[in-house]
């Protein structure tokens, strides 16, 4: 039987991730360089030197739930069903949120210093990173109690008492006018793949490419696949983008029956 021409094959393809806490730290140490370093060593060990299809970098400043760049990469290595490759696990072995993070992508990891770590190593390290956390939080929540009754007393004995403005309940009472229309696309589990795409898709265009057709050429450069399986012709992109723009405008999308999508 024929294979599909759109069907694509799947080799061992690589996402690196890279990340410093801070802009210095790539001057020294296992910093942003080294850390590329030994990436490019072990792709070279296993005769990959060619499989890294893209590169992320997260230098990060203090505290941040938020990291942009591990989020894209997770998206990436997903889409284009690759491997995530980092120089370093002990490095994160204590990221609660890059470990929760690997773990509900349910992606496959490589980590240079450690190969034959697996997603059972990475279950127990976020449940070890997690209960440090839980524990550094109560006691955390302790000290703030011992702090907010000094200021009691110190108040009934004469001085002004500190008391907090605002609603004791903060914004839990908002959480119920909450989008609908966003809960509602999520649920559908075409439109929740078109939302993980779109992070691909606009790298695309950010690239430079216009038409359909070079868009679907760049996201095949990326490795990025369609929700099949299959490379990317201009009526999967003009679908995909359609259907994007409907879950923004909130109208009906109807799909070209000829797509990938």
């Amino acid at each position: 039987m024929a294979r599909d021409r759109h069907t694509a094959r799947k080799p061992q393809r690589y996402i690196a991730y890279l990340r410093v806490s801070r802009e210095s730290q790539g001057l020294h140490g296992l910093g942003i360089e080294a850390q590329r370093r030994s990436v490019r060593e072990y792709l070279a060990r296993v005769g990959a030197t060619d499989a890294l299809l893209a590169e992320y970098v997260e230098v990060e400043s203090g505290k941040r739930d938020t990291r942009p760049e591990l989020l894209r990469s997770f998206a990436h290595a997903r889409n284009a069903r690759a491997t995530l490759i980092i120089a370093k696990l002990d490095r994160l072995s204590r990221d609660v949120h890059f470990l929760t993070g690997l773990e509900r992508a349910g992606i496959e990891f490589i980590a240079c210093d450690l190969p034959n770590a697996n997603r059972l190593t990475i279950t127990i390290l976020a449940a070890v990173a997690e209960h440090e956390r839980d524990m550094t939080a109560e006691r955390t929540k302790a000290a703030l109690a011992v702090a907010r009754d000094r200021v009691a007393r110190v108040g009934q004995r004469g001085h002004p008492e500190v008391r907090r403005l605002g609603n004791p309940n903060g914004a839990v009472h908002l959480q119920k006018y909450g989008n609908q229309a966003a809960v509602a696309a999520l649920k559908s589990k075409a439109d929740a793949t078109a939302l993980r795409l779109r992070d691909s898709l606009q790298a695309v265009v950010d690239a430079g490419a216009k038409s359909a057709r070079s868009i679907a050429a760049g996201l095949n450069d990326r490795g990025v696949l369609t929700p099949r399986g299959a490379l990317w012709d201009s009526k999967a992109v003009i679908n995909l983008r359609r259907r994007l723009r409907s879950l923004e405008d909130g109208t009906t999308y109807t799909r070209d029956s000829a797509s990938h999508l």
